[in-house]
């Protein structure tokens, strides 16, 4: 079964399954938001109106304003792509670094496989937020930080995952099959091994764009990442902690938006796997 049948095969269960319909129309408003934030966001994202400061959500200003009267829809709407994009880099630098780590685990012989095994358990080892937190005080604070430092921390996880998926295809029939036919190492391994082994990765990039979101905009909370007046959904928290108690909205929407954007991912992640699985 290929990833464009899974997908098909996504869609067209839709409608029978509410939380995939709610998380694909989720997912849509996203990309949008990120292609044509001009369209979505009422106001500049820029538009100061002192005589406007943190006022409570209202017709006028659905996620209400903040402490210099900028609407907080429009920075949220405008602050996504930047979002996104932090995001697909930080998800695709760990699965392009999951697919080598994990091949060199899987196929490099005994000596590489053993030291490549032992980086990916130690790196493991290491709490994700932690281990970005050290990348970003040797790299210093910015965007490009926080998508090397996301997508290095949690590749390991994704690594272990891509050399069980190598080594479980390894020993499958049709690579069995294969050999018996007299294809050679390095066909079976393109044509067969790689292919069977990464596909399940298709979903698995779904799901890790949401986490790597999560973690992404919990850097930018604690400083450690896009700093203010970007209107990043991480920066947007760091920028409303200051009025937790006076315009609480200013925290908890953004926060509200991150875990919409990581629950839509998983959930049709989640969904295309199943797909996968099954074989449908």
């Amino acid at each position: 079964m290929t990833v464009i049948d899974a997908a098909r095969a996504v869609t067209s269960r839709s409608r029978l399954d509410p939380a995939l319909v709610a998380s694909t129309i989720a997912a849509v408003l996203f990309l949008a938001a990120a292609a044509v934030p001009g369209v979505l966001a009422p106001y500049p994202p820029t538009a100061l109106a002192l005589d406007s400061a943190l006022e409570a959500p209202s017709l006028a200003h659905p996620f209400g304003t903040d402490q210099i009267g900028r609407d907080l829809l429009s920075r949220v709407v405008f602050g996504t792509r930047e979002s996104l994009l932090i995001g697909f880099g930080a998800a695709g630098i760990a699965l392009v670094a999951a697919i080598v780590l994990g091949s060199l685990a899987a196929l490099g012989g005994r000596i590489v496989s053993a030291v490549v095994g032992r980086l990916i358990e130690v790196v493991f080892a290491f709490p994700i937020l932690l281990l970005a937190l050290l990348l970003v005080s040797i790299l210093g604070p910015s965007a490009w930080t926080q998508v090397v430092a996301v997508g290095v921390s949690t590749a390991p996880g994704y690594a272990r995952m891509v050399r069980g998926q190598i080594l479980s295809a390894k020993n499958a029939g049709y690579v069995e099959a294969a050999r018996a036919l007299g294809h050679g190492p390095w066909r079976i391994l393109c044509n067969h091994v790689l292919p069977n082994a990464i596909r399940p990765l298709v979903a698995v990039f779904a799901m890790a764009l949401g986490q790597s979101i999560v973690w992404a905009s919990g850097l930018s909370f604690l400083g450690l990442g896009v700093a203010p007046p970007s209107s990043e959904w991480g920066a947007l928290l760091d920028a409303g902690r200051a009025f937790i108690l006076q315009a609480p909205w200013l925290t908890f929407i953004p926060g509200l938006i991150i875990v919409v954007f990581a629950l839509a991912a998983t959930t049709i992640g989640t969904r295309i796997q199943r797909s996968l699985e099954k074989g449908e």
